[in-house]
């Protein structure tokens, strides 16, 4: 016999992805400003902080990972090269990960933001809420 649950959310996300160039490269090494940069963007854009973890590569790179209540995020820094991947994605629609993505670039002053965010889930409710048409397939 299947076991009764009782549905605490709608089968939604957002998935942002970013590459972020022509940053100082002494911003994208260090791992304190990171984590600092990322936790504080998420929980301005409406996400819950659940733990974090991060790691300083040699000779240079750093990458962040958030545990979010809503999903995950994660930033992996490229010093040499000036550039930057962030990835937030977050279930629900109380976060909202493009605008902590913008907060993360706003903070690290890139002179190149390329942003993509990916409806998830039963995405016909997030289209219908933003006045989009569901894309499948």
């Amino acid at each position: 016999m299947r076991e009764e649950v009782t549905p605490v959310g709608a089968f939604i996300g957002r998935h942002t992805m970013a590459e972020l160039e022509g940053i100082d490269a002494a911003l994208l090494d260090n791992e304190d400003l990171l984590r600092k940069i990322l936790a504080g963007s998420l929980t301005v854009a409406g996400a819950t902080v659940l733990d974090i973890t991060s790691k300083r590569f040699q000779p240079q790179g750093v990458t962040v990972l958030l545990l979010l209540a809503e999903s995950h995020a994660s930033i992996h820094t490229y010093p040499e090269l000036g550039a930057a991947f962030v990835d937030v994605f977050t279930c629900g629609e109380r976060a909202d990960p493009g605008y902590a993505t913008r907060l993360v670039a706003e903070a690290l002053k890139p002179t190149t933001l390329n942003l993509h965010t990916v409806a998830r889930g039963h995405t016909e409710r997030i289209a219908a809420k933003n006045g989009d048409e569901p894309q499948t397939g």
